[in-house]
């Protein structure tokens, strides 16, 4: 069995799952590569989504033989036999203890960024990793969760080793796997992208998931007849203004069906088209933590792949400009029959160039446009027809883009603005540089768009 990516991996996990709604689970995430599978499982069975931060406690002299673990709650789990066979001391395991407590501290009040731990009293704990390769830190995880109180608990994963396998079966009440080969050497092996999971990331989808359980599970938005059905206002679809509405959708552009993430904050006045850039998809870290950021503020959130799986295949078809515009333009049409507020645009790269585009159009009605990193001289000639104020975001390390925008705030005829973000490169990776990209957009479509 092999994998596309995490999501794919949490997707199919989540089918092996459905039985477990009905108990009503607490869903956790092993950091970092878990919380992606885990976001998908949770969203799945409408449970809340927590991470279960676990810190194996090493041998002093033999780091890889542990001798415990600790958990979140003053939850600490030794096995007496290392600590007896090892002739571990008590100043030995406190020295162990206060660093690798330390180090749970910080991680857990990082991912959760304030929230409160999910209590698991009495409730079905469904642990979740996107693989096993030992399984000593998901063997902990469950001893952990089992005492901060779970009364059932059950581990997930999409891959693990037979022998592993076999190991953990004694772990945990219930261990769900999809696939145990025998040609097993390293979980990354098993997905086609297994690149590593960024702390944003996890920050990001921790909070997606919150905002929603919020709401409660059970809302309009979780009980009609599944994503991608394309309710309109008048079939049925919550108004903005009653319910949180999370849901993927598929949207019929250009003659092609494209997948999209739509978040609507309740009483939402507007909402954002992410029109995502080379190399880049719906479940890009970096436009998800600037999603997360405006459904904060209370504003609209669409998320889509202008390209099909197979069409990204060929990176030419990144910029293809001209076709992208006018599938944003289509999913625009189908966005507005489906909310009837002001619309903006928020593209990276070359979707920048898509979304500047598709606003130059003569019956377009966009409210305000940002750029990030965007390469909008691939726009042409119609940056001057461009009408909705314009917000271009380039790193202060990225000479050759920060150039062309340059160029284009000349050729814009519309309310204009070029921020710089002092050391920043491409990406935005440097550490802040993306949450300030989030401010400046959150802002920028709160003037324009909300006023």
């Amino acid at each position: 069995m092999l994998f596309t990516d995490r999501v794919d991996a949490g997707r199919r996990l989540a089918e092996a799952l459905r039985q477990l709604a009905g108990e009503e689970p607490v869903v956790l995430g092993l950091p970092r590569g878990g919380v992606p599978v885990a976001f998908q499982v949770a969203r799945a069975l409408h449970a809340p989504l927590d991470v279960i931060v676990v810190r194996k406690l090493g041998v002093p002299y033999q780091r890889e033989l542990g001798f415990g673990a600790i958990g979140e709650g003053g939850v600490r789990v030794i096995s007496d036999d290392i600590v007896r066979r090892g002739h571990l001391g008590q100043a030995d395991l406190a020295s162990v203890e206060r660093a690798e407590e330390a180090e749970l501290v910080r991680q857990a009040e990082k991912f959760r960024a304030g929230r409160p731990r999910l209590s698991l009293e009495g409730r079905t704990a469904i642990l979740v990793d996107d693989g096993i390769a030992t399984g000593s830190t998901a063997a902990a995880a469950c001893e952990v969760v089992r005492a901060q109180g779970a009364a059932r608990v059950v581990l997930a994963v999409p891959v693990a080793p037979p022998d592993a396998a076999a190991r953990l079966r004694n772990s945990a009440d219930e261990f769900v796997c999809l696939s145990t080969p025998f040609g097993f050497s390293a979980v990354g092996e098993w997905y086609q992208d297994f690149s590593q999971t960024p702390d944003d990331e996890v920050v990001s989808l921790l909070a997606q998931a919150a905002a929603r359980s919020g709401t409660g599970a059970g809302t309009a938005a979780d009980e009609g007849s599944g994503a991608g059905d394309d309710l309109g206002p008048e079939e049925g679809a919550a108004p903005v203004e009653d319910v949180d509405v999370e849901e993927e959708v598929a949207i019929d552009a250009a003659g092609v069906r494209l997948t999209g993430d739509l978040n609507l904050p309740a009483g939402a006045k507007a909402v954002v088209m992410f029109a995502h850039g080379s190399g880049s998809s719906r479940h890009s870290p970096r436009n998800r933590l600037v999603a997360t950021a405006l459904n904060r503020a209370g504003l609209g959130t669409l998320l889509f792949d202008l390209l099909t799986p197979a069409e990204e295949a060929n990176r030419a078809n990144v910029f293809a400009i001209e076709t992208l515009a006018e599938r944003l333009t289509d999913a625009t049409e189908w966005l507005r029959g489906r909310v009837p507020v002001p619309i903006g645009y928020f593209g990276a790269s070359t979707g920048a160039a898509a979304a500047l585009r598709a606003a130059a159009s003569p019956s377009a009605d966009v409210g305000a446009v940002v750029s990030r990193g965007g390469r909008p001289d691939l726009a042409g000639p119609l940056l001057a027809g461009v009408r909705a104020p314009t917000l271009l975001i380039v790193g202060g390390n990225d000479p050759l883009v920060l150039d062309l925008n340059r160029e284009a705030e000349s050729a814009l005829r519309c309310e204009t603005r070029l921020d710089v973000i002092p050391g920043a490169t491409h990406l935005f990776e440097e550490h802040g540089a993306l949450d300030q990209v989030a401010e400046l957009a959150r802002d920028w479509f709160l003037d324009h768009l909300v006023g």
